[in-house]
């Protein structure tokens, strides 16, 4: 293998995400437009295509690929596509995956959990905002909660380990994350609480929905035994566990305490464009490269390239009084969460 890749900061990126489509069956308040008008099929990578990408970083010294979206699970064909890249974590390639992994919003795994756990995906981050049927439907503007907790299930049922993420948002879902916390341990899941991220324009209003979770971890603190863990996963969660349940609780603090000086991910959206930063704006169009007949050498100049100018925190701006949170102008689904 040769060297790995290294930012303009100094810091090892091995970790890729990789947005394999911008679709969606839910229309969450913190991702996207209600009214959305997604991109023309011939605009996105087949799948083809995003296997040479993650091949070429693999050769690089990536050692985990996060598959998001949308919503990656809509795509047609997706579980091949897995299957593909459940190569590399076999050990019979020649450089091995440590992790292949996902991220899905639980609607289509009832459908798919068998097929991922086949493949190599040992486990997978769901995205859960609420456990209240009503509030459910309304942060996702068109889910159901029983789909999402039957995908659960389908996933725990597959021998696959669970996160449950969930974005917390004032006076909006913050009222349950007691019971949010109870509920993954009865069924045996992680739970990740995440900042409110200014992503584009969706119509919410993410300044009055913005809580700083050092505020949420003292309240819980209150209630639960939360006992400081050293392992992490390779993204950006700060773990304690909850002794009450045996469970994991993950803190993803972007605004109020930023974990840039450890970035070690970079995003390649379902278009070809490499991001390497979730909270800035700039791109190297990789789909241009590929679709010109370029090589695996010309792809790794532009990676490199983009890596070069890797920026050295992102751009999110933490609201003070009378001002507004700030980000990227692109969606969230535009990138892959």
């Amino acid at each position: 293998m040769q060297s790995g890749l290294i930012d303009s900061q100094g810091r090892h990126v091995s970790y890729l995400r990789v947005s394999v489509t911008d679709r969606c069956d839910m229309r969450c308040l913190y991702c996207m437009a209600e009214e959305m008008e997604f991109l023309p099929r011939d605009d996105v990578l087949t799948f083809a295509e995003l296997d040479r990408i993650c091949t070429v970083f693999i050769h690089r010294g990536v050692r985990r690929i996060r598959l998001t979206g949308g919503e990656p699970l809509v795509r047609r064909g997706i579980d091949g596509f897995v299957r593909e890249l459940g190569r590399w974590t076999t050990g019979s390639a020649p450089a091995k995956l440590d992790e292949l992994t996902l991220t899905t919003n639980g609607t289509q795994l009832p459908v798919h959990a068998t097929a991922l756990r086949a493949a190599g995906v040992r486990r997978i981050n769901v995205s859960m905002d609420s456990l209240d049927p009503a509030r459910f439907a309304s942060i996702t503007r068109r889910g159901t909660l029983e789909r999402t907790i039957a995908g659960i299930h389908a996933a725990r049922e597959a021998g696959l380990e669970v996160r449950v993420n969930t974005v917390v948002m004032r006076g909006v879902n913050d009222d349950e994350l007691d019971r949010l916390i109870a509920w993954c341990g009865e069924v045996g899941a992680d739970l990740c609480l995440i900042e409110t991220m200014p992503m584009g324009e969706t119509g919410d209003d993410r300044t009055e929905h913005y809580l700083p979770l050092g505020e949420v971890r003292r309240d819980l603190a209150q209630k639960w035994h939360l006992v400081p863990l050293t392992d992490r996963s390779a993204g950006p969660a700060r773990y304690m566990r909850v002794e009450e349940t045996g469970r994991r609780l993950g803190f993803i603090t972007p605004l109020s305490h930023d974990f840039c000086a450890t970035c070690n991910r970079v995003r390649v959206s379902c278009t070809g464009q490499l991001y390497t930063c979730l909270g800035s704006d700039g791109a190297v169009d990789l789909r241009r490269i590929l679709r010109e007949g370029g090589t695996d050498d010309d792809l790794l100049t532009a990676i490199n390239l983009a890596l070069a100018f890797k920026p050295a925190r992102h751009d999110f701006f933490i609201p003070q009084e009378g001002q507004d949170v700030r980000g990227p102008t692109r969606l969230m689904n535009v990138t892959g969460g």
